[in-house]
């Protein structure tokens, strides 16, 4: 048997110092006595996750974390979601990720006011997305297939890339004029969210939203498009067996085209209300027969987006306690290897990506490198073991 390995991701972890902490950032204010032993018994550097040219997103991050170079295989977000959830593109099909959002009136036209839709439940998304599926009809050019709560995918048949979009977590409180799908073929996804927008707002469900004080999920958001990628399996990259664990459809399909099993957890949302003790126990369970296991938490990023600190620092502490800590006592009954990492930096203040680097720790301790008093930003600067690629750090994990 070789040596069993773990990535533990918090996504979205790393932020800035805020006033309100005392200058510290939530990582450095929140309690995580596991991240905080890796440091301390382990090795600790920083990477820069996130190459020249690309937007910090997480799927060109985690890809690179997980030993992919983006520059070889990356081609969207979308069309990552697209393999998590079996929708198969043909060579001149264009995946779009489609977000359920809230739009509202403000002084100078229409704005982003939730780019989750109030997180709405899942069973509501389906609701709305078959019925944008009915109201297009399957001759249509554009095709909806329903995700994890406001997380969806549309697929334009022989459709177009070369379109400039933006994430609608980038903009809430922000006019959306601006931010409309640009470029020659803008105008037909601009005409399609259009009419999405009618057929949502007849919808009864977002008519029960509203009388219940819910966001009502009135508009479509299109971005992250891209053609169907080719990579090599993680067995024939690395010579690893994998498995994947996650509630987006972004993680599953970087683990579908890996080769991984994707673990799909009951419970797991990608928010607060995460089920952390089912992620974990999923992933112990899959070190018996896997050689590396990647468990990411996306609710740090998701209270980062909503900018509220209260949920991020609660989020890290329950990654910490629920994750990080019976991982590392499987990992130490097992003599394998631990790394804690985030795939980018999620700041308050802006509510969006940064592209700064962010902490490792890799415990037990690595020959090179030393250890660090605690797991937070303070790690990163000059003297500290550094890598200038995500699948140069993943190489030297694995070696």
């Amino acid at each position: 048997m070789g040596i069993k390995r773990v990535i533990l991701l918090g996504d979205g972890m790393p932020d800035e110092p805020i006033e309100s902490l005392g200058g510290k950032t939530p990582l450095m204010a929140a309690r995580t006595p596991n991240l905080d032993r890796m440091a301390r018994e382990g090795t600790v550097g920083y990477v820069k996750t996130t190459p020249d040219g690309y937007a910090p997103g997480s799927d060109v991050t985690n890809m690179g974390i997980l030993g992919y170079d983006p520059r070889l295989y990356y081609t969207g977000r979308a069309p990552l979601e697209a393999a998590a959830m079996g929708v198969v593109l043909g060579p001149a099909d264009v995946a779009y990720r489609c977000n359920l959002v809230t739009l509202a009136p403000n002084a100078e036209g229409v704005m982003m006011e939730d780019f989750s839709a109030g997180h709405i439940e899942t069973a509501d998304a389906a609701q709305l997305i078959a019925a944008l599926a009915a109201h297009f009809g399957p001759e249509s050019e554009f095709r909806f297939y329903p995700g994890v709560s406001y997380r969806h995918l549309m697929v334009w048949k022989n459709g177009r890339e070369d379109v400039t979009t933006t994430p609608p977590h980038d903009i809430t409180g922000k006019n959306i004029k601006e931010f409309l799908p640009k470029g020659n073929e803008g105008e037909a996804l601009r005409l399609l969210t259009g009419e999405a927008q009618m057929a949502l707002k007849r919808h009864p469900l977002n008519k029960k939203r509203k009388a219940e004080k819910k966001p009502e999920a009135n508009s479509i958001w299109l971005w992250g498009q891209g053609k169907a990628p080719s990579m090599p399996k993680l067995k024939e990259l690395r010579g690893l067996s994998g498995a994947m664990i996650s509630a987006v459809d972004l993680m599953k399909g970087i683990g579908v085209l890996a080769g991984m099993e994707v673990i799909n957890v009951p419970g797991a949302t990608g928010y607060i209300d995460t089920n952390y003790e089912g992620k974990a126990q999923a992933a112990i369970n899959a070190l018996k027969e896997k050689d590396l296991v990647y468990i990411h938490v996306e609710s740090p990023d998701e209270s980062s987006h909503a900018g509220s600190l209260e949920n991020k620092i609660r989020s890290i502490e329950d990654f910490d306690a629920k994750v990080v800590g019976p991982l590392l006592a499987e990992i130490e009954k097992l003599g394998g290897r631990a790394m804690a990492l985030s795939d980018h930096p999620c700041p308050l203040a802006i509510r969006t990506h940064s592209r700064g680097p962010v902490p490792f720790a890799i415990w037990p301790k690595l020959e090179e490198g030393g250890p660090a008093p605690a797991f937070d930003e303070s790690i990163i600067g000059e003297g500290r073991l550094y890598y200038d690629e995500g699948y140069k750090l993943f190489e030297r994990f694995i070696r």
